[in-house]
Parts: structure tokens; C-alpha cells; sequence
């Protein structure tokens, strides 16, 4: 069946459950808090077991973006302002201003895989030639940029403290993306001194800022491995198809269940692409329903491992190479 076929398939899993919908909020939302609340009170008493409880609730920080993500593609709840407003609720919560992400992110799947079309919300990613075209301070600067310990540990730090604090690719798009980035940084700055006020600096210290940072890392280690894997997909615009760039550019990465709930089968990242207004909760019908996709672009935690290695997309292969695989090739 070809990738537009599958459209019409997944069609019958968008409309989702209210009921479902606000459990799967609630069973994140009320963990989430009641663990903050108990890390704030160790914390004076325990450092190590207020950082070992900030460390679990950076899971649930990530499921609370996951279901924003939801949110942002209208597929949480039916009504499209509920939605929006949960959505832009969570956003408070995961430093992320929502009405800015949800349009870098609606350009993301517009452009996913499109060679002409990079650079918002996506990890940059240069062809061999391009690499090879760069001075040499340019390829040290894409180098450093695609490192582990940038790409997954600086990386998230930047993005979440200091790029989502302004509209970044939005900025003469209009009011409404300064409104929602400046009420997002209100919001998170009301809430940082109220958390300082009470719990003092050691809650900023050993629940807010691991709580967070864990929560990025992984996220952004989730978003890196679903389209920066071996056999993903790119092509010239000319040649560009979206359907079929959205099922064989995203990866299903195929987690043990407990990782599963906490990511909110964000791992199931090619049906998602390929049909977007699929709640996250039903995205294990279509699995069931459809052996066919199981195995499509399927990798295990194990077998991602790998993609950190992978930095260059060589149009000769059609595959993600390394660099020390680009550079024996050259």
C-alpha cells in the first residue's frame, strides 16, 4: 500500500475520547505536582533523594510535552480551544510557549525531509557536498553542533532557558507569537519566584533545574532518533512527497512498554506523521490493527544507539553517514 493509500486507513483513529483524553491528563498533571511537592519537602533533608525524585518527575515533565504536542495538532481533545488552551497551559510547565511551537512545529511536518525546506523546528542536517563545500571553521562549527554532549546536553539547555524565551523564525510573523512567548516568559518568572519564595533556592536548584533539564535531554534525544536514523528519508523539493517522506523519514522506535507510557507513544513516529490528528492514545490500535507498520523504519533503544553517530546525509547511498564514513568515500 502506498504511503497517500494509508491516509485514507488511518482516517477511522482521529477522533478522540474526552473521558480518555482528560484521564491521560490527569494521571500525568497530579503525579507531576504531588512529586514536586514531596522533592521540595526532602530537599532541606536530602539532597541526593531530592535530585533522585526531580530525576522521575522529568518522565512526567516529558508526557505533560508530549500531550502538548497532542494539543498543538488538535488531536487531544474535539474541541479545538480546548485544545489550544490546555496546550498553552502546559506550555507554562515545560518552558515552552505554545502558539510559537505550534507553528515551527506545523512547519516541521510540512517540510520534514525537504532538502530546500530546512531549518525550523528541525535538527540541522547537511548533505556530504555541503559538509564538504563548508571553510574549515564551518565544518569545526557543524561538528561541535552535531557532538552528543552539544546536540543532548547543551543543546536541550539552550532550547528550553534561552531560545524559547523569543519567537525564533517568527519574529515579523505578527503580535500573536511575541504575545505568546512574552505570556509564556510572564507566567514561568510568576512561577519561579513563587517557587523561590517558598522553597527557597534549593528547590530552584534541585527540583526546578533537574526536573527540566532531564525532561529536555530526553526529549530532545526522542525528537533527534525519530528522523536521524540510517535509512530516514530526504530528497530535493522536486522530488519531495510528503506522505511518503512522513512514513519513511520518521522512525517507530519501539520502546519497552513503562518508556512507552512515559513518552506517550511519541516513539510510533511514523503513523504520527503520516496522519498527525491520531490521539497518542490510539496510536497502539493502529499497530495492532496493521502488522504491515510494525516493522516500518522500526528501531530498538539498543539499535538507536547508533544514530548518535550519524551526522551527514550522503544523496549518493540515500542514507545518514558518519562523518568518518563521509570522509572515507570522499
Amino acid at each position: 500500500m502506498s504511503p497517500r493509500d494509508w491516509v485514507q486507513v488511518l482516517a477511522k483513529y482521529r477522533e478522540p475520547s474526552s473521558l480518555r483524553s482528560s484521564f491521560e491528563l490527569g494521571v500525568s498533571l497530579i503525579p507531576f505536582i504531588v512529586l514536586w511537592v514531596v522533592a521540595c519537602w526532602v530537599a532541606p533533608h536530602s539532597y541526593v533523594g531530592a535530585l533522585l525524585i526531580s530525576a522521575l518527575n522529568g518522565l512526567f515533565l516529558l508526557r505533560l510535552f508530549c500531550i502538548q504536542h497532542d494539543c498543538g495538532h488538535g488531536s487531544f481533545f474535539g474541541n479545538r480551544t480546548v485544545s489550544d488552551w490546555v496546550g498553552r497551559a502546559l506550555g507554562v510547565v515545560t518552558l515552552t510557549p505554545y502558539d510559537v511551537w505550534r507553528r515551527t512545529h506545523s512547519l516541521h511536518h510540512s517540510h520534514a525531509g525537504d532538502l530546500d525546506q530546512r531549518g525550523i523546528g528541525d535538527v540541522m542536517t547537511l548533505t556530504v557536498e555541503e559538509y564538504h563545500q563548508r571553510t574549515a571553521f564551518g565544518r569545526f562549527l557543524y561538528r561541535a553542533y552535531r557532538h552528543p554532549l552539544v546536540m543532548f546536553g547543551l543543546g536541550p539547555t539552550y532550547l528550553f532557558f534561552l531560545q524559547n524565551r523569543l519567537p525564533l523564525g517568527l519574529m515579523t510573523q505578527g503580535r500573536k507569537y511575541w504575545i505568546s512567548a512574552m505570556g509564556t516568559n510572564a507566567a514561568i518568572a510568576a512561577i519561579l519566584g513563587t517557587i523561590v519564595y517558598f522553597g527557597g533556592l534549593q528547590a530552584l536548584f534541585l527540583v526546578f533545574l533537574p526536573t527540566t533539564l532531564i525532561a529536555a535531554s530526553v526529549g530532545v534525544w526522542l525528537f533527534y532518533v525519530q528522523h536521524q536514523f540510517e535509512t530516514t528519508h530526504w530528497d530535493q523539493a522536486a522530488d519531495w512527497q510528503l506522505h511518503e517522506a512522513a512514513l519513511h523519514g520518521s522512525s517507530h522506535y519501539d520502546l519497552p512498554p513503562i518508556l512507552r507510557w512515559f513518552t506517550a507513544n511519541i516513539g510510533i513516529h511514523h503513523i504520527h506523521h503520516l496522519y498527525s490528528r491520531i490521539p497518542f492514545y490510539r496510536l497502539t490500535e493502529v499497530l495492532r490493527d496493521h502488522q504491515e507498520l510494525v516493522e516500518c523504519s522500526r528501531m530498538t533503544v539498543l539499535q538507536s544507539l547508533k544514530c548518535a553517530s550519524l551526522d551527514l546525509w550522503d544523496e549518493k547511498s540515500r542514507r545518514l553517514v558518519s562523518f568518518a564514513a563521509a570522509r572515507r568515500a570522499a
